[in-house]
């Protein structure tokens, strides 16, 4: 699976990267083989891909994206709020 088929929010372990240049850009980043990254989101129409990684966020183009492969985590489902125990027990 590439990096494109992630859905958004969900995390993954890169296996590989693309050679050349854009790989040592990638490498440059952090983006590694071995690697758990996760998907924040992907813009439509071909628009970039962004990561977040060791606590920092990035973009990668979409073409760079699928060529980026990946193998999915399960990982339990996170909500979109999390309520603070100051919350009243009815909210």
């Amino acid at each position: 699976m590439n990096l494109l088929q992630v859905k958004d929010e969900e995390s993954a372990v890169i296996k590989s990267i693309p050679q050349g240049e854009s790989g040592e850009r990638l490498e440059a980043l952090g983006l590694r083989v071995g690697k758990r990254i996760r998907k924040v989101s992907g813009m439509p129409f071909g628009g970039p891909i962004t990561l977040l990684l060791d606590g920092r966020h990035f973009a990668v183009a979409h073409a760079i994206a699928g060529k980026i492969e990946v193998e999915g985590l399960d990982s339990p489902p996170q909500p979109a709020v999390e309520k603070s125990r100051l919350w009243p027990k009815f909210i």
